[in-house]
This record gives C-alpha cells, sequence and structure tokens, in this order.
C-alpha cells in the first residue's frame, strides 16, 4: 500500500476507533458505581438468608402494613412538597425579577445559599423553632407530616425559583409594556404574559423536586418523626437497624423502580411538548 494510501486509511480508522475509546471509560464508570450495585441489591431482594432464590421476601414486604404507610407517606409529602415549591418558587420569581426593591439582589443571592446546605441543616433549624425548647415551641407539629413537608418547602423551594428566574430574563420588557398599553391589568399580564412564560421552566424545576422530595432521608431522620415513615426510612430501618437486608433491598427496589418510572413519564411528556415547540427536556 502506498504512502498516500496509509495517510489517508489512518484518519479513516482512527475516526472509527475513538468514539468507542472516549465511551469505554465512562460505561466503566458507570457500570462499576451504578449497575452493578443495583444488580447486587436486586439479587439481594430475591435471595434470603441461606442463600436460596425465592420471592418469599417480596410477598412478605409488599403484603406489610408498613410498607403501604411508607408508599402513602412518601407520595403524599412528595406531592404537598412540590406543590409548595412551585407555589412559593414561582411567586419568588416573579416579585425577584419584575418588582424592583431595594435588596432584591441580595434576597435572591440568601436564597441561593439554601441550595449549598445540606438538608439536614433545615431539619436542625426546624428543631430550633419548633422543638420543646425552641423559639416558638409548638409541641408535636415538630414531628407531624406537615413539619416534614415544611421543611422540604424551604429546602426545594430555590430549585424552582433558580429556572424561573432564567427564564424571566429572556422575557422581553416590550411584550410587558405592549400587554400595559393595551389596557391589560396587572393580573392579566401575569396570566396571559408572564406564567405561559415560565411555564415550561416551572414544570422542569417541578419535576425535579419531585424526583428529590420522593427520595429525601436526611430531613425525615433528623427531625426524627417517628410516626412518619417513608420509603427511604423503611430502607433505613430494615438495613440499619433489624439488619434484615433482603426486606431493605426489596424497598429499595421498589423506590428505584418508582423514580424511574417517574423520571421517564417526565421524559416522555416534555419531549411531546417539545416536538410541538421548543425543546423543554433539559
Amino acid at each position: 500500500m502506498s504512502t498516500a494510501a496509509l495517510a489517508v486509511a489512518s484518519p479513516i480508522r482512527a475516526a472509527r476507533v475513538s468514539p468507542l475509546l472516549w465511551a469505554l471509560p465512562p460505561l466503566v464508570v458507570l457500570a462499576g458505581f451504578l449497575i452493578y450495585p443495583l444488580v447486587l441489591v436486586g439479587v439481594q431482594s430475591v435471595t434470603n438468608e441461606d442463600g436460596v432464590t425465592t420471592l418469599e421476601t417480596w410477598r412478605s414486604v409488599l403484603g406489610a402494613g408498613e410498607f403501604h404507610r411508607a408508599i402513602g407517606n412518601t407520595v403524599l409529602i412528595a406531592g404537598a412538597a412540590t406543590a409548595g415549591c412551585i407555589v412559593l418558587g414561582t411567586f419568588f420569581a416573579v416579585v425577584l425579577a419584575l418588582v424592583p426593591f431595594p435588596g432584591a439582589g441580595a434576597a435572591s443571592r440568601a436564597v441561593d445559599t439554601l441550595l449549598a446546605f445540606p438538608s439536614f441543616l433545615i431539619a436542625l433549624s426546624f428543631t430550633f423553632l419548633y422543638g420543646a425548647a425552641g423559639v416558638f415551641q409548638l409541641g408535636d407539629f415538630l414531628y407531624s407530616r406537615w413539619c416534614v413537608i415544611l421543611a422540604e418547602i424551604t429546602f426545594y423551594t430555590p430549585f424552582v425559583m433558580r429556572p424561573a428566574l432564567a427564564a424571566l430574563t429572556h422575557l422581553p420588557a416590550e411584550r410587558l409594556a405592549v400587554a400595559a398599553s393595551l389596557g391589560a391589568r396587572p393580573g392579566q399580564v401575569l396570566r396571559r404574559v408572564v406564567l405561559p412564560e415560565i411555564a415550561p421552566a416551572v414544570a422542569a424545576g417541578g419535576a425535579l423536586t419531585l424526583l428529590l422530595t420522593l427520595n429525601e432521608f436526611g430531613i425525615v431522620l433528623f427531625i426524627g418523626a417517628k410516626d412518619v415513615i417513608t420509603l427511604p426510612m423503611l430502607v433505613h430501618s430494615k438495613g440499619v437497624v433489624t439488619f434484615d437486608y433482603p426486606s431493605a433491598c426489596v424497598v429499595a427496589v421498589v423506590e428505584v423502580a418508582l423514580s424511574a418510572l417517574l423520571y421517564l413519564l417526565y421524559r416522555r411528556i416534555f419531549t411531546r411538548k417539545g416536538d410541538r415547540g421548543a425543546d423543554l427536556v433539559p
């Protein structure tokens, strides 16, 4: 083969090999740190203490009342917290972006600092506020489901507010001016111009918040609400407290499956909307 032919063949061969070589390291890391542990959890969920493969653990866990209560608490807390985050995050974003007032930038940065804190710090702050020796001393409120919801709303609201603020920065001021010049009241401008503009960003932030609150563990644990058992808390209880690893793995598989289904549903809905207009899938 001539030198010219080799010179032409070498870039072609490199172009074919390079993508595989670049993809191999991330695939190895993904397999080692995500897929392999998930496979181990799945195998352990169908293996009893004697090493025998059986579905008895699944039947026992799925038929238990504590599992049903954990599912109900998880869905209720995640749904209520997500709804609260959407309402507060949208409100704060609109106020910070469209209602000028002294200190708006400082207030926005103060809210952003919550993103840098671990979630259990919010739970500890609630203990100092609402505990028996706290500022407000609301008694049993600290250990109720509503306190967990309020703590999650406090922590996860910036996850909705920041995308909404980013969307508002792309809203042309001329559209607001034209709407106002046509006689639209502020409420009408908000409903017909502002909210439709930021709705995709709010929905994306809300979907992320739903996934995060569905798997929230630190807030529930540090608040110490003993009667509020969620799926992550049930995994902790089965695996760490009672050392029932097969049952803990069953609950973990259910939690992973629920999160994956919600994520796939989110992708499907927003991809369809993106096909009809702008791409809304982050």
